[in-house]
């Protein structure tokens, strides 16, 4: 596989994930995030395991003009784009809607809506570009959720965040159609990466406790199925793809045995 890949939230998570398996497909990855340390380190670590070329990119997707001017300073061969994973996004809180954070609001809508619709404006043109050069077409992956596609208890606006990434992905799917460019919008259930204790701001006992009594989804899952989507004939899109735990069946009925520990 020979594809330029840009991977937004790829310090940890579903988004390293996602990166290491593209470079272990001999991809080169542009990975951006927030944490330039941990950036650094990934570049040097898929770099020395797979022996590909990296580029890590320091912004916060929640800034538009950190977005648009990193995307737009990028060196000519980093500019052909042929899959944009857009991963980045977060859970802040879980509380009822009357006693909700309004920052913590602001910081959900910021990323998971805003954030994806920086970088995918800012892309979408070079995939452009590169197909009127050469003929190959783009391919974007949106990061959503079962969240997006249930409410659930206390999920109040990270819900609605997510049920955005599902609209935003259909009008993608529609308005980039005369492009020839790939939407898939993935959606998964419950998931253990960094993402709960995240949400629960490092309460270290909030975050476990979602997980016990099942086995999750890994990172390493998620990865397997964007790569997937990725790697069908030219004339196949998934549109979208929601997966769970095998002890989940939606947001809310899990079947918890402590056999999944």
């Amino acid at each position: 596989m020979n594809k330029l890949v840009f991977v937004t939230g790829a310090t940890a998570g579903f988004g390293k994930a996602i990166a290491e398996k593209y470079a272990a497909a001999g991809c080169p990855v542009i990975i951006t995030g927030r944490r330039k340390e941990r950036l650094q380190q990934l570049q040097q670590e898929l770099q020395q395991k797979y022996n590909v070329k990296v580029l890590p990119l320091e912004f916060d997707v929640q800034n538009r003009k950190e977005v648009f001017q990193a995307i737009k300073n990028l060196p000519a061969e980093w500019r052909p784009i042929d899959i944009l994973v857009n991963n980045a996004g977060l859970a802040a809180g879980r509380d009822y809607f009357d006693e909700a954070d309004l920052d913590d609001w602001d910081t959900m809508i910021d990323t998971n809506v805003k954030g994806l619709l920086y970088v995918s404006k800012a892309v979408i043109p070079l995939m452009i570009k590169k197909d009127a050069s050469s003929g190959s077409k783009g391919h974007i992956i949106n990061m959503g959720s079962i969240a997006g596609k249930e409410v659930y208890e206390k999920g109040n606006v990270y819900c609605a965040s997510k049920f955005a990434v599902d609209a935003i992905s259909q009008s993608m799917r529609i308005d980039l159609l005369r492009h020839g460019i790939k939407v898939t919008a993935i959606h998964p259930g419950a998931a253990e990466t960094e993402f709960s204790l995240v949400r629960f701001k490092g309460d270290t006992a909030k975050a476990t406790a979602i997980y016990e009594g099942y086995k999750p989804l890994t990172a390493g899952d998620i990865a397997e199925v964007v790569f997937f989507c990725t790697v069908l004939p030219e004339h196949v899109c998934i549109n979208e793809l929601a997966l769970t735990p095998s002890q989940q069946a939606n947001t809310i009925y899990f079947h918890k045995d402590n056999l999944g520990q």
